[in-house]
């Protein structure tokens, strides 16, 4: 074995050294930039922490905040006045960034929601949204009710898929007063083209709004 051959094979300090630097900004710089792709999909600006929505007032009292791309009717504004026959419906579009958030929270990553190739291979000839996602609207929906809605039990039965961009309408309707602030409503998610794709009954404890 030559020298120079020995030599080649002493590692110099310098150069691990400086591997190891640009091994290490690699992976930082992979992790920042991972991240900033997993809040953009869950429309969050990085900066500033906001999702990138629109946020308006709350309609009602009893929600947080409301988005410029939702709507809400309900019979009646008045908790002591709530009954048999009393609905409330609301709408929203479920958008890529519903999909997108959802998957991410709740850990179902089903290619069927997420890789267009594989979805078009599918029955369903393209992505859906999760079913989940799309019945969490019967639970929007309930929050806006007079009071403060507290699900106890939600039956369900999935008709159709929705379709990534649709907007879909959740309405929950009272059709029995169970006595001692407890309802049974029956519960239904249409489309756009006013299809029930989710039919459903709930029942659910209302209690008056507290006053704060």
């Amino acid at each position: 074995m030559s020298g120079n051959d020995a030599d080649a094979e002493v590692a110099d300090p310098m150069a691990i050294g400086q591997q190891w630097t640009d091994a290490s900004r690699h992976a930082v710089n992979s992790y920042v930039e991972a991240n900033n792709a997993l809040f953009a999909a869950m429309g969050i600006d990085r900066e500033s922490g906001e999702a990138d929505c629109e946020r308006t007032d709350a309609p009602v009292a009893e929600v947080a905040f409301g988005d410029a791309g939702w709507s809400m009717e309900r019979t009646t504004d008045e908790y002591d006045e709530l009954g048999v026959g009393d609905y409330v419906r609301f709408s929203k579009p479920l958008v890529e960034r519903d999909v997108n958030a959802f998957a991410q929270a709740s850990g179902d990553t089903n290619r069927l929601h997420l890789e267009d190739v594989f979805a078009d291979g599918t029955r369903f000839k393209g992505r859906i949204v999760h079913g989940t996602l799309v019945a969490g609207t019967i639970s929007a929906a309930l929050a806006r009710l007079p009071g403060l809605t507290i699900y106890l039990s939600q039956d369900l039965e999935f008709n159709a898929p929705v379709r990534i961009g649709e907007r879909v309408t959740a309405e929950c309707e009272i059709v029995e007063d169970l006595g001692e602030h407890r309802y049974r409503l029956a519960t239904a998610v249409y489309d756009e083209d006013d299809e029930a794709v989710i039919d459903g009954e709930a029942v659910v404890l209302i209690d008056e709004q507290p006053d704060v």
